[in-house]
């Protein structure tokens, strides 16, 4: 069934019209002038609008220019008089999808509708498939593979056997870990070694979406559902159509969507916002939090029964204090990494300088790693890196500022990017003066001021 309707100043053959289009199962309106037709637009989706061309004050192809240039998707059949061929080729050049020309008999006009209406699927099943192929190319090319989970402690191949035997499944999978440890890692590798590898992963942060957009983010929105709306927008749930969904730091979502959520782990099925359409979809969730469910659980903050259908089965990934024999495997593949990507000469650590890796408390695990071995290759003026070279911010825990919600990344890139700044200022503008302060090379401050946009 489609919503269609009618645009026509000739109120008998209009309603003529709509009671066809309604025996065929559709449902369809008419309206007499053209300015009705947009207003009808404006409060209700059609996927078809069928106009005449000659009315009074806003004729077809004025009607067809409105439509198209505010709802492009709208597919629009333009009735013309018998032999008005120049205003059929005109209105296909602004946009028509056919026309039709009359008189014409029932049986014509029935098949014309029946064959827009055909394409008009056909074309959105298309797109649906173009949809997922990007998102399918967009994890090709991130050239995924189980090697990058680094290491060969005890606790990280226990964990890669765990995945090893989930990913035949289908069931529901909670990640636990600090942040920084690598849990999409983890969710990317049960997904792609899973039945469902070569359909999407699909990522949401839910800590970093606004409360008042998660549920459109998830379960996609129709058009006018809410200000903005001004398109029907698809959510994550269905683009992972047949695929996974990863759904980051889950204890941030808000108590009304968990109940959402709920849903769909149990029914299949949910809902657009502003949508009167229950859609199913078939999707793996795998969710991943640093917070303590079972205790927000008992305090009230995260529904018990989704809890109960999220952590079917549950995994656990050590923070990198607990597997400090990784640190040298880890090391090694983060030089190879940013060497290649910033187009460095390879670089290595000196013993001492891996040793104080390795005692080093990593209070933003794998994350704060990279990051330290990124900033000391770009600080080097070696090519083997010391001990004092290395660039931790090493503290005691209890000077660490009360957590923010900030990442670690972005807090330690404020502190680059200010001494960085504090020094250019010192050194009037003076880029070697300022290099030579920092005690890093000047071709690495160059680096670093392209990288914070600071030229």
């Amino acid at each position: 069934m489609s919503r269609i309707l009618i645009i026509d100043d000739n109120e008998t053959l209009a309603s003529g019209l709509v009671l066809m289009l309604n025996r065929m199962g559709h449902e369809s309106i008419a309206v007499s002038s053209g300015a009705e037709g947009i207003t009808a637009l404006e409060s209700k989706d059609f996927e078809l609008i069928v106009t005449d061309f000659r009315m009074n004050e806003m004729d077809g192809l004025q009607v067809l220019s409105e439509i198209k240039e505010r709802w492009s998707e709208k597919d629009v059949v333009v009735m013309t008089a018998y032999g008005s061929v120049d205003i059929a080729v005109e209105a296909m050049k602004l946009g028509a999808v056919d026309f039709i020309s009359k008189p014409f008999p029932h049986d014509a006009f029935r098949l014309k509708i029946g064959k827009v209406l055909e394409f008009r699927r056909a074309r959105l099943a298309n797109k649906r498939l173009d949809d997922e192929n990007k998102y399918l190319r967009n994890e090709i090319s991130k050239r995924y593979n189980f090697g990058e989970i680094i290491g060969c402690s005890d606790v990280i191949t226990k964990l890669m056997e765990s995945v090893s035997k989930i990913a035949i499944s289908d069931s529901s999978v909670l990640i636990y870990g600090e942040s920084g440890t690598g849990k999409e890692l983890v969710a990317r590798a049960v997904h792609y070694q899973s039945e469902r590898s070569k359909m999407p992963f699909i990522k949401v942060n839910c800590g970093a979406l606004p409360k008042d957009l998660v549920e459109s983010e998830l379960f996609g929105h129709e058009k006018g559902s809410f200000t903005g709306a001004v398109s029907q927008r698809k959510g994550k749930f269905e683009l992972a159509e047949g695929g996974t969904i990863f759904l980051d730091e889950i204890g941030d979502v808000p108590t009304d969507i968990q109940v959402k959520l709920l849903r769909v782990l149990q029914e299949r099925q949910f809902d657009r916002v502003g949508g009167e359409q229950t859609l199913d979809v078939n999707v793996r969730v795998v969710a991943a939090t640093n917070r303590a469910l079972r205790k927000m659980v008992n305090q009230g903050d995260f529904r018990e029964d989704l809890y109960y259908r999220l952590e079917v089965i549950p995994l656990s990934i050590p923070p990198l204090r607990e597997r400090a024999e990784d640190i040298p495997l880890l090391v090694d593949h983060f030089i190879e990494k940013k060497c290649s990507e910033m187009n460095l000469p390879l670089k290595k650590f000196s013993q001492k300088a891996l040793t104080s890796l390795r005692e080093y408390s990593w209070p933003g695990n794998v994350r704060e790693l990279e990051n330290v071995i990124e900033r000391s290759l770009v600080m080097a003026e070696e090519d083997e890196i010391d001990q004092q070279e290395l660039h931790i911010e090493k503290r005691d825990e209890n000077e660490f500022p009360n957590f923010s919600g900030e990442s670690l990344k972005n807090r330690l890139d404020k502190i680059e990017r200010d001494l960085i700044i504090s020094a250019m200022n010192e050194s009037g503008g003076n880029k070697k003066s300022a290099a030579k302060q920092l005690g890093v090379k000047t071709t690495a401050l160059y680096y670093k001021l392209e990288k914070y946009g600071l030229e």
